[in-house]
């Protein structure tokens, strides 16, 4: 479905005509309406219930050619949101050459919520599918800057050497992406590394909020994945030395192990303390298991050294920050559009990515010294698809700087 077909009523356009000079009857005349019917589109924004997509195209079109900005058509062509821009996009101009970073006034949910390309956007930029749905068929298809190749490296060392990492990030920032592409390359590389992933839905660190992981499910993880079918003994004691023999067993058949937690940022604390026992299984002096916690940025608290409870076991862990992107979104977005048989000239002007940098980076709140950046993969698509969306929607040929700073 279009985008813009789904918005059935526009902001008040009284203040936009006064910003750009532009009589209320030219309006009018252009877009075909009664004298009634253009009062109440100018002052509420209310179109007539019979044209109304046919009205908001005359609009568009009428304002674009009176000088209106993307900006100023944001809210015509595309659904209400709550806005990103670090100033008022009313009066939004193309983001500089060398973007300084700029202090938010509001949270920035809008760009986090996931965005979908509408046709008429893959239609006016020559694309069959969206570049960033399934969007990932092979490890040529996985994007890393150098810090990316460290974390991979990092997660590789850990499977093989039986290290203890944690990955963190925010949603949307590659993690599990990451972790897809080092079970890929233990598949194609046919390396003899078990992973050994824990399954519970929903979830969370206390049984009042959903089901907590427990050393339990650690073990009866391990032993399905060392030994499918056979079940896990009762007692701790039995259980602990099933894990062990089975472990060992592997090890002598040349396989290294890896502890793979998601959401681990969700892990109660006991079971963050009863790692240490599955870490320290030994053979002789060979380690039989490592652990890589993958989680979003509440795991840098649970792991903190400041916490009694952890503190043995965290100082232990290597922990690991997911980096933005920042430099490298020109390079990020030239892979994705590559696959779908386009080069970025074709669909960006030159000056839409430091647009973009200068949408998702700026200065903390109270403390002006420190610049946050929340270019993350999934972010910065979420921008882009938007900017494509208006785009195609006011006619624009190419993705540019006002567009960018009008979403």
């Amino acid at each position: 479905m279009n985008t813009a077909a789904t918005i059935t009523n526009l902001p008040p356009l009284q203040p936009m005509l006064a910003e750009l000079g532009i009589p209320a009857r030219d309006l009018a005349r252009a877009a075909d309406l009664s004298r009634s019917a253009a009062s109440r589109l100018v002052a509420h924004g209310q179109l007539p219930a019979r044209r109304a997509s046919e009205v908001r195209q005359r609009v568009v079109s009428f304002l674009k050619s009176r000088g209106a900005s993307m900006a100023h058509l944001r809210d015509i062509v595309l659904p209400p949101a709550k806005k990103l821009a670090p100033t008022c996009l009313q009066h939004a101009e193309a983001a500089p050459v060398n973007p300084e970073p700029t202090e938010p006034k509001e949270e920035e949910p809008m760009l986090l919520k996931n965005e979908t390309l509408t046709p008429a956007a893959r239609k006016a930029f020559g694309l069959t599918r969206s570049p960033f749905v399934d969007d990932i068929a092979s490890r040529e298809d996985v994007f890393a800057t150098q810090h990316g190749r460290y974390v991979r490296a990092a997660m590789l060392d850990a499977a093989t050497n039986h290290g203890f990492i944690a990955i963190i990030g925010q949603s949307g920032s590659g993690k599990s992406t990451l972790r897809e592409e080092l079970e890929e390359r233990i598949r194609e590389e046919h390396r003899p590394i078990v992973l050994i992933k824990p399954y519970v839905q929903g979830m969370e660190a206390s049984e009042a909020r959903g089901k907590p992981l427990r050393s339990g499910h650690i073990a009866e993880a391990i032993v399905d994945a060392l030994a499918p079918g056979v079940s896990l003994k009762s007692s701790p004691q039995a259980r602990y030395k099933q894990v062990h023999e089975l472990l060992k067993g592997s090890r002598s058949a040349g396989y290294t192990h890896l502890l793979v937690i998601e959401e681990a940022h969700r892990l109660p604390i006991p079971t963050l303390k009863h790692l240490k026992n599955f870490m320290e299984l030994k053979d002789g002096l060979r380690r039989l298991l490592g652990v890589c916690l993958i989680g979003q940025n509440e795991l840098f608290d649970i792991l903190s050294e400041r916490n009694p409870e952890v503190r043995e076991i965290v100082q232990r862990c290597e922990q690991i920050t997911m980096e933005p992107l920042d430099n490298d979104v020109e390079a990020y977005l030239q892979l994705k559009f590559q696959r779908m048989g386009l080069s970025l000239d074709k669909v960006f002007e030159p000056d839409a990515m430091d647009a973009i940098r200068a949408r998702l980076i700026h200065t903390a709140h109270g403390r002006s010294h420190e610049v946050v950046s929340i270019c993350y993969p999934q972010v910065v698509n979420n921008l882009v698809c938007r900017a494509l969306n208006a785009a195609a929607a006011v006619g624009f040929p190419k993705v540019d700087a006002q567009v960018i700073a009008g979403c």
